[in-house]
C-alpha cells in the first residue's frame, strides 16, 4: 500500500485532533480535581471552624463550671470555718467548767477557810506553779495570808486518787516553793461532784473538802475537823 501526502496529512490532522482530546480531557480532569479539592478544603475549613467553635463552647463551659465549683468550694469553706470558729466557742465553754467553779464558787469558800472577821489580808493565786531540781508543782487556787497557805485542788468529780495526788503535792510544796517555808500549810480539795465517801477520805487525812451546793460552795468538814499541816 502506497502512502501518498494525503495520508500523511490526514494522519497528521489526527494525531493533532487526538492531543487536543487529551488536552481537552486532561483539562477538565485538572478542572474537576481542582474542584473536588476546593470543596474539600471548603469543607476541611467549615469543620475545623464547627471544631474550633464547639472547642471554644466547651472551654467556656469548663470555664464556667470551674468557676462555679471555686465559687461552691469558697462558699463551704466559709461556712466550715464559721462552724468550726461556733465550735470552738462551745468546746470552750464546755472545757473550761472548772475554770469557772474556782474564779466564781471555790475561791470565795477558800478564803472562808482562815479568814477571821474583819480581816482581809490575804493573796490568791489561780494556777501557781513552780519547778526545782528536777520537780514540779501545779496548784489550781492557792490563798495566802500572814502566817497559813491553803492548796486547793478543784475537780470535775472529785476522786480518791485526787486526793492522794494532792497530798503528794503538799509534801513538796514548800521545798519546792520556799518563799512559803514559814507559813503553816494546809490542803483542800474541791468539787463539783463529791461522792461522800471520797469526802470522808479526805476529812480523814487531814483535807478542807469542798463541794458544790446549789449555785454555791459549802465547806463540808464540822467543827470537830482539825486540818493536818505542813
Amino acid at each position: 500500500m502506497t502512502t501518498n501526502a494525503d495520508d500523511v496529512w490526514r494522519l497528521l490532522a489526527e494525531l493533532i485532533e487526538a492531543q487536543k482530546e487529551t488536552e481537552r480531557v486532561i483539562k477538565e480532569e485538572s478542572q474537576e480535581t481542582e474542584r473536588c479539592f476546593r470543596e474539600t478544603d471548603r469543607r476541611f475549613r467549615e469543620q475545623s471552624e464547627e471544631s474550633d467553635r464547639r472547642f471554644e463552647e466547651t472551654k467556656q463551659l469548663l470555664q464556667r463550671q470551674s468557676e462555679e465549683s471555686d465559687r461552691r468550694f469558697r462558699e463551704t469553706e466559709r461556712i466550715i470555718q464559721q462552724q468550726n470558729e461556733k465550735l470552738k466557742q462551745q468546746l470552750r465553754k464546755l472545757e473550761d467548767p472548772v475554770g469557772d467553779f474556782i474564779r466564781w464558787q471555790v475561791r470565795p469558800a477558800a478564803i472562808q477557810l482562815f479568814q477571821q472577821p474583819g480581816t482581809y489580808d490575804y493573796q490568791v493565786s489561780a494556777g501557781a506553779s513552780a519547778a526545782r531540781f528536777g520537780e514540779a508543782i501545779e496548784i489550781d487556787l492557792l490563798v495566802v495570808n500572814t502566817d497559813q497557805a491553803i492548796l486547793v485542788e478543784v475537780k470535775s468529780k472529785l476522786t480518791q486518787t485526787d486526793i492522794n495526788e494532792h497530798l503528794e503535792r503538799l509534801e513538796k510544796f514548800k521545798r519546792l516553793m520556799p518563799r512559803y517555808s514559814d507559813v503553816k500549810a494546809m490542803g483542800a480539795v474541791a468539787g463539783m461532784v463529791v461522792p461522800e465517801e471520797v469526802a470522808s477520805y479526805g476529812y480523814r487525812r487531814g483535807l478542807f473538802v469542798l463541794a458544790q451546793s446549789g449555785d454555791s460552795v459549802v465547806i463540808l468538814n464540822d467543827d470537830k475537823f482539825r486540818p493536818r499541816q505542813w
